[in-house]
């Protein structure tokens, strides 16, 4: 919380200013990573995964912590996005560049604020399960997510604050979800 906080005060509009327009017109990579493409994208995997596992009575461990991790991304966004961005109101970079104040407000938000970014919610929640289950996938699947942090930020959707807040919303989600779920399947 003191790195968001940090962050959020000292470095967020240094580097939106630094980086805007840096990926030129992203509209069509923006357009094809929707949250509601990527959510759909998941119900459809953990659909299929239930599906399997009512017909054949049982998934994989791979596909069990698959499935986990498609329905603990898709419940951390819902929160995110119903009741987060709502309650802290941070406009996106792009609002703020043209004039809004990037500051905290309270209970005014929509599910179109900026903070905490819903698609690091999203891959830091579908991450953090996987993280807790296979412990060798930690050191990739933290640098995809690194990455795209960076490119959330140089595509001028976010702000640096905005994705570390969604990264550790999504990863704490995940992990707590991958926790119960290690403790119970025993």
């Amino acid at each position: 919380m003191v790195l968001v906080a940090v962050t959020f005060h000292y470095v967020d509009m240094r580097v939106a200013y630094a980086v805007k327009g840096i990926l030129g017109s992203s509209r069509g990579v923006a357009k094809g990573f929707t949250s509601a493409v990527l959510l759909s994208a998941e119900a459809a995997v953990a659909l299929v995964l239930i599906v399997i596992r009512i017909t054949r009575g049982r998934l994989s461990p791979l596909g069990e912590a698959a499935a986990l991790a498609c329905l603990t991304s898709i419940c951390a966004y819902a929160i995110d996005d119903s009741v987060l961005k709502i309650f802290f109101g941070v406009p996106s970079p792009g609002p703020v560049l043209d004039g809004a104040w990037h500051r905290i407000h309270l209970m005014e938000g929509t599910p179109n604020s900026g903070f905490p970014s819903g698609h690091m919610v999203l891959s830091g929640s579908f991450g953090g399960v996987f993280m807790r289950l296979y412990r060798k996938s930690v050191r990739p699947l933290s640098i995809l997510l690194f990455i795209g942090a960076v490119l959330l930020v140089l595509g001028d959707w976010h702000f640096v604050s905005d994705v570390i807040s969604g990264a550790f919303v999504g990863l704490s989600a995940g992990f707590l979800a991958g926790e119960v779920w290690s403790a119970h399947s025993k």
